[in-house]
């Protein structure tokens, strides 16, 4: 079984910039897919941003291409959210996301692909 932990959310005005950071620990293997979704309220789940560890391929979603950046720690099995130029539309809870298997490039958004999900840190960006 494989254990996500978050970490780094928190409440920034608009413009600013948070990182968000995510191991994962337990049965880990070479390749895998992590990376980011999000629930804003009232909405469905979404994806954001996955990266494929020991491997290539990173994909983000239209809405925060040029302002977020995925990067990873293979060595560690973690990665990390940088969110620049955050708007009061990033306001939501983001989820870390795991599946023991090669990130797709045309199903790395689906949330039913991912087997494992983190607790969730809240991200609230004021106007």
């Amino acid at each position: 079984q494989v254990r996500l932990e978050e970490s780094g959310g928190g409440s920034v005005q608009a413009g600013g910039s948070l990182r968000l950071s995510c191991v994962a620990s337990g049965y880990t293997n070479n390749e895998m897919c992590l990376g980011w979704f999000r629930r804003a309220p009232g909405q469905e789940r979404k994806g954001v941003a996955v990266t494929q560890i020991r491997g290539s391929g990173t994909y983000y979603a239209d809405s925060v291409k040029g302002r977020f950046t995925i990067s990873q720690d293979d060595a560690e099995d973690a990665v990390y959210l940088e969110m620049n130029n955050l708007k009061p539309e990033d306001t939501a809870m983001y989820y870390c996301v795991h599946r023991p298997w090669v990130c797709y490039p045309g199903s790395w958004s689906l949330s039913s692909d991912y087997n494992t999900w983190g607790q969730g840190t809240l991200v609230t960006v004021s106007s």
